[in-house]
């Protein structure tokens, strides 16, 4: 794609999908129409991301302080993550995109359960791309399930706390299998992390756009892409 460099792509990319209700209100509509316009938004991204060459994308669909919003609201997101799934596992397929779910995804409705096991089994056998999102998620939520994991693990005699290293904690979160996020992108202009992959984005490169969710089109994907390309990045080193 024009001035973008394919020796420069990142391998993983992040996205914070923020701005759906508040599109929706500006435009006067209800709140689940911003976010249904959001799912078109995800389709395109998931797209360009394929046709970049990007093998992972992460999206922040839902996070664990989610379950706070009004009963109406989340019944209308599971809704909408139900036919999203149902109606892009045929895309999925024939373009060897392998889906997944991190997160703490026992707390969603049963149908919705199935659903999300359903396309994990059904794709995992896809390479091209991996495409994961977050759902119940949360950060800390998410170390804590790690911390407890490894302190079982040392209480069984499996191994000893002084044997506990970065690699340890990694290989016990929900992205044991995901390198670490290159780019992370937020939308929407809000200046903060929200709770998101806190310990995979130690070093990533961090994107912020005023642009809302549902209105983050190819071009201001692109935009980000080539900002990204822009940085020097040295891992705390030097030239």
């Amino acid at each position: 794609m024009t001035s973008i460099d394919a020796t420069r792509l990142p391998g993983h990319v992040a996205i914070i999908m923020d701005g759906n209700g508040r599109w929706a209100q500006k435009k006067g509509l209800n709140r689940i129409l911003g976010h249904r316009q959001g799912t078109e938004t995800v389709r395109q991204i998931v797209t360009v991301s394929r046709e970049l060459g990007i093998r992972w994308l992460t999206l922040y669909a839902f996070s664990e302080e989610n379950w706070k919003r009004p009963a109406h609201e989340v019944q209308g997101l599971m809704k909408l993550l139900n036919h999203f799934l149902k109606s892009e596992l045929g895309e999925m397929q024939e373009n060897g995109i392998r889906f997944k779910a991190i997160g703490r995804t026992w707390r969603f409705p049963v149908a919705t359960r199935d659903i999300l096991l359903e396309t994990m089994e059904k794709t995992s056998a896809n390479r091209n791309m991996t495409l994961t999102l977050a759902l119940s998620y949360g950060g800390r939520q998410e170390i804590l399930d790690a911390v407890a994991e490894i302190a079982g693990r040392v209480e069984r005699g499996e191994m000893a706390a002084n044997q506990i290293t970065e690699q340890t904690m990694s290989d016990a979160l929900y992205t044991s299998d995901m390198p670490d996020p290159d780019l992370l992108i937020r939308t929407s202009g809000e200046y903060r992390i929200s709770n998101f992959l806190l310990w995979q984005i130690s070093y990533s490169e961090i994107y912020i756009t005023p642009t809302l969710w549902p209105d983050f089109d190819k071009k201001e994907y692109l935009k980000a892409i080539r900002d990204y390309q822009q940085r020097d990045r040295r891992f705390g080193g030097v030239d």
